[in-house]
């Protein structure tokens, strides 16, 4: 029996006005992926990998067709109900951490239970407990400055995953890492993935993550190829 269909996009077009020629970037991708399943979306510089996942991540609307999150379709509901949608079945990773510096680990991997309005006393064991399963039990009072790139990468996944998303959306998450930190990413997604049941789509250069992956995308002329 297959498992259930997480996200998927149809139909998706996204289009800029540049001078009298519009600059099209996607062109009727269609793309779903099913719980528990990981997802690797390659492709050349400027491509549109970074524009599609925003686009399935609800951050960016398209020129036309709809991204669907858990069966809720996104087309014609505001940007509060689509930050809710995202709050809800979705984490982000983006290439650099963006964590807060004045905080720390514990703290920054807090602040989306704390947006969403869970109450105070729940949030530090739910937060603790993450950032222990991504191997930083001994790093929740150190702020981003106090970790290793590797180490920062590793709260922004936790933070990323604390709220129990369906999916998480990954953009280039190694890609500003030695070999060594990245390999080590790779071996946390991969048992992230196994202990959780979490699926992930990830944009990424770095090909021996992509193998690793589930199924290999290709993103070209503004559609999705196999391999």
């Amino acid at each position: 029996m297959q498992k259930p269909i997480v996200l998927e996009c149809r139909a998706l077009h996204k289009s800029y006005q540049q001078g009298p020629q519009p600059l099209v970037v996607l062109n009727g991708v269609d793309f779903s992926i099913r719980s528990g399943e990981r997802v690797a979306i390659v492709g050349a510089s400027g491509a549109g990998k970074s524009t599609l996942l925003n686009m399935l991540g609800g951050l960016d609307v398209p020129s036309s067709g709809d991204v669907i999150i858990a069966g809720q379709t996104m087309a014609g509901i505001n940007e509060k109900q689509r930050g809710q949608l995202r709050n809800r079945y979705l984490g982000f990773v983006y290439q650099f951490h963006h964590l807060l510096g004045e905080f720390t680990a514990l703290e920054n991997v807090s602040m989306p239970l704390l947006i969403r309005g869970d109450s105070p006393s729940s949030i530090k064991p739910i937060a603790t407990e993450i950032l222990s399963q991504v191997g930083l039990a001994d790093r929740l009072d150190h702020k981003p400055s106090e970790l290793s790139g590797g180490e920062r990468q590793r709260v922004a996944i936790a933070r990323a995953l604390v709220t129990q998303p369906q999916c998480v959306l990954l953009d280039e998450p190694t890609g500003n890492l030695d070999q060594h930190s990245a390999d080590s990413i790779h071996s946390l997604m991969h048992d992230l993935n196994k202990t959780l049941g979490t699926c992930f789509i990830v944009v990424t250069h770095d090909l021996s993550l992509a193998d690793q992956m589930d199924r290999k995308l290709s993103l070209v002329d503004g559609q999705l190829r196999e391999g």
